[in-house]
């Protein structure tokens, strides 16, 4: 079956060339690591002996693998981390080093061969449910055992896993372990074919911010006064922005709006402005108070003492622009409440534990299949609110203001408590990496 899915994947590559060919040519997001997708070996990436390849698709699960890359790490392996999206390439990079960061490649025999020669992994470690044909078979063939964590089937996904399960279960027979976030995701997964399935936990349970950032330290000294309320709104998406600076009218407060993909930055900043916002873009910010300390300063004079750092003072109704990759978990601690995104439209929600760590009160839409079984365990200790479109600004009045703050504590102690995916990862992983290493 391999041939014909390989035609069909070489027939829609040829098919939609002209799209693609066109679009390179007027974005340099689909340019970027075209060269590396198809098999070209960045010569940056440096090869060592006793490497784990490590695939996390995006930003999020970039970060829910810190733990597990430090834990492996530590264990005297080394990893490679390679990546589908430009953003999470760019984290990537950034927390790793570009050296060990890589596209991940296309699922074309030449491409996936290209890197295990190159690297000759002990393990290739798939964050979630990232899981193609070709990487199955060639990692089989190379005697590279694949290992699935964090592994999750979401609500949508699983019917379609299950169409096709006659298909996916000798594919599932090549993965040597697959290690779950929840029972649920497990029994989904031996209902496609799995045999090999644990439970684990959620990695992203165990991605802690340790201490306030500077940045935020920073903020805290624009803000007016040390009474002034922040809204940090996460991860949102079309149509959402425009529901949230609805509510924003007449808000002696401000806003921290962190759009989900980058490359719609520019246009959430032309809607702030067109409701007749001021929108302070955190880049330009950083720029203006580039070098300057951000720790706290004698109050009441705020204004003058901002003013003397070359800070940009925040006022009442003002709207953060977060227009960055990689801080919105740290600038969780600024606000008095948080909205998490992807929520009030039907794309299955985001992580509310990036705020919840802070004991900041979180508020979700109805949509939140992604998150399925970490809100409904939330909800079942009262640790988030949930609400509808029409519901909302009612909800950011509430909990901005005060009038719910036992929902920021119990989210804490519920994050506090579900602690420990890692440690019970690495239990398993770790047998399997030492047993695959190349001498």
């Amino acid at each position: 079956m391999m041939w014909l899915y390989s035609l069909g994947l070489s027939l829609a590559l040829v098919v939609s060339a002209p799209w693609w060919a066109l679009r390179m040519l007027t974005s340099g997001r689909y340019r970027e690591g075209l060269g590396e997708r198809l098999g070209f070996v960045p010569a940056r990436l440096r090869v060592q002996p006793k490497v784990v390849w490590l695939h996390a698709v995006s930003v999020g699960e970039v970060l829910a693998a810190g733990r597990l890359i430090a834990a492996i790490e530590e264990s005297g392996l080394r990893v490679a981390l390679s990546t589908t999206t430009a953003a999470g390439q760019k984290l990537a990079r950034e927390k790793y080093g570009a050296e060990r960061v890589f596209y991940f490649p296309l699922d074309f025999a030449f491409a996936v061969r290209a890197y295990l020669r190159a690297l000759r992994p002990c393990a290739l470690v798939l964050m979630e449910s990232e899981l193609w044909p070709r990487v199955l078979v060639e990692c089989e063939r190379a005697k590279v055992s694949v290992v699935v964590v964090n592994g999750r089937v979401s609500d949508r996904s699983f019917p379609r896993y299950m169409k096709l399960s006659r298909l996916w279960k000798p594919l599932l027979g090549k993965v040597r372990l697959i290690l779950t976030q929840s029972q649920e995701d497990a029994w989904r997964w031996r209902m496609i074919g799995s045999q090999w399935v644990e439970t684990t936990g959620n990695l992203k349970y165990d991605v802690r911010v340790e201490e306030e950032s500077a940045l935020v330290r920073a903020l805290r000294v624009a803000l007016p006064t040390e009474q002034t309320r922040v809204l940090v709104c996460g991860s949102t998406l079309e149509g959402e922005e425009s529901l949230l600076l609805e509510c924003w009218r007449g808000q002696d407060a401000v806003m921290v709006l962190a759009p989900r993909h980058p490359q719609r930055f520019d246009a959430v900043a032309k809607l702030v402005e067109s409701r007749g916002l001021r929108c302070i873009r955190l880049s330009s910010w950083r720029k203006e108070s580039a070098g300057l300390p951000g720790a706290s300063l004698p109050h009441p004079l705020r204004d003058e003492a901002a003013q003397r750092m070359g800070h940009e003072t925040l006022h009442g109704g003002d709207v953060l622009l977060l227009d960055s990759i990689g801080d919105l978990a740290a600038m969780y601690a600024l606000g008095d409440a948080a909205f998490v995104g992807g929520s009030l439209v039907p794309m299955g929600g985001h992580n509310p534990l990036e705020a919840a760590q802070w004991g900041v009160p979180v508020m979700m839409g109805e949509y939140y299949a992604n998150f399925r079984g970490m809100v409904d365990a939330m909800l079942e200790e009262d640790a988030v609110r949930i609400v509808s479109a029409e519901e909302l600004c009612a909800e950011i009045t509430r909990l901005l203001w005060g009038d719910d703050e036992g929902v920021g504590l119990r989210g804490k102690e519920f994050f506090e408590s579900q602690a420990g995916a890692t440690k019970r990862v690495m239990e398993r992983l770790l047998p399997i990496l030492r047993a695959g290493v190349k001498v």
